[in-house]
């Protein structure tokens, strides 16, 4: 860590800080990165309680709504004698048909207006999976008209609700595979590392194996492996571990290169002389040194994992429906009918960029501020 990136620090407090808060106050001069941390820890409140943040029920079809364009929110209110107000609305649109085409036509009707409240009431929902209420960030006060703010599909399904119910899926799968990949890839390249010899040996020729398999088909043949029939919850953790148990051998090889030269260190030859058991000198003295290198595998992984189940989902080899993950809702885009009808129903592919691209700004930020050697 060096002085130049901690400079607005007092210098009394960068004598007594601890290593967490010298990390902390380099970090948060990486622009980027705290942009990347603000949209990341958004996306994640946003996931945690999907059905306070969504508009309509996400599984709830409705014939005379399908494929109903965006709509557009009004600010300003005008009324009859003049004066404004802000107050948003929408004007519901009335569903045609085209005398020439029958095409069905959607046209906004101006005569009418619908009011958007914050904190209004909706459809019934858990908060967290605990709690049930009503209670929605915003709603309109007619419970008869829908809000569709990204439009809806085929079967009239609001797009909006789907990819803010689609994140929850989503994103759990990034960060729970990360975490089951992140303790393989430490205990066995830690162990490879630490011990040497007919383990390191053993260990070395398992992550070889893995390496050599070609991820794509190895995705691709083991999810079309799991039983259709099988629930939803336990489809979303075997696709989990699928994706965990391809992306734990670079991370391991990381490891076990750090514990090599590690290991003949003073300071590590100074816990041991010292009495320190091998799990403490793992953990507590070996670890910790290489934080950063950590920190850049799973700001990697993560975006990784998210990229991994939408495309699984989208190829229609992971998840399915009625499950709604964000590559669950990009097979609806497959049909170029349904693009050239109703273009929005891209919209969970812009979701996957902006998260994937704040978590990889996140993941860099966070990696120069634990580097100690960072310039």
């Amino acid at each position: 860590m060096t002085d130049i990136a901690i400079s607005h620090v007092d210098s009394r407090q960068l004598a007594v800080a601890s290593q967490w808060q010298l990390v902390w106050w380099a970090f948060k001069r990486h622009r980027l990165a705290m942009a990347g941390l603000v949209v990341t820890a958004f996306f994640y409140i946003v996931a945690a309680a999907p059905g306070f943040f969504a508009v309509n029920d996400p599984s709830q079809q409705n014939a005379r709504a399908a494929y109903h364009p965006p709509q557009g929110v009004h600010l300003i209110d005008l009324a009859a004698d003049g004066s404004w107000s802000v107050r948003p609305y929408i004007h519901p649109y009335a569903l045609k048909r085209d005398p020439q085409t029958l095409q069905a036509v959607y046209r906004e009707d101006e005569t009418r207006k619908s009011y958007i409240r914050f904190f209004g009431t909706g459809y019934a929902y858990k908060l967290f999976g605990l709690f049930d209420t009503t209670t929605h960030l915003i709603a309109t006060d007619n419970k008869n008209q829908p809000l569709f703010l990204l439009g809806a599909d085929r079967l009239g399904r609001c797009v909006y609700s789907r990819i803010i119910q689609g994140a929850q899926i989503s994103l759990s799968v990034g960060l729970a595979g990360v975490l089951l990949s992140l303790t393989i890839g430490i205990v066995l390249g830690g162990l490879s590392g630490y011990y040497g010899g007919r383990i390191d040996f053993a260990v070395q020729r398992l992550i070889d194996f893995v390496l050599s398999l070609p991820s794509i088909p190895i995705w691709l043949a083991l999810s079309a492996a799991l039983p259709h029939d099988w629930p939803a919850t336990l489809n979303y953790f075997m696709i989990t571990l699928i994706l965990s148990l391809t992306a734990w051998a670079q991370l391991a090889r990381v490891v076990r290169g750090r514990f090599l030269s590690l290991r003949t260190e003073e300071f590590v030859t100074a816990a041991r002389l010292d009495g320190a058991s091998e799990w403490r000198v793992i953990f507590r003295h070996m670890l910790p040194s290489f934080t950063s290198h950590i920190i850049a595998s799973i700001s990697l992984a993560i975006p990784a994992m998210i990229l991994a189940e939408t495309s699984l989902s989208f190829l229609g080899l992971g998840l399915q429906p009625p499950t709604i993950s964000w590559g669950v809702l990009l097979r609806e885009a497959q049909n170029i009918r349904s693009i050239a009808t109703a273009p929005w129903l891209f919209a969970p592919g812009a979701a996957v960029v902006i998260a994937v691209i704040a978590l990889n700004f996140l993941g860099d930020g966070l990696r120069d501020a634990a580097d100690p050697y960072n310039k």
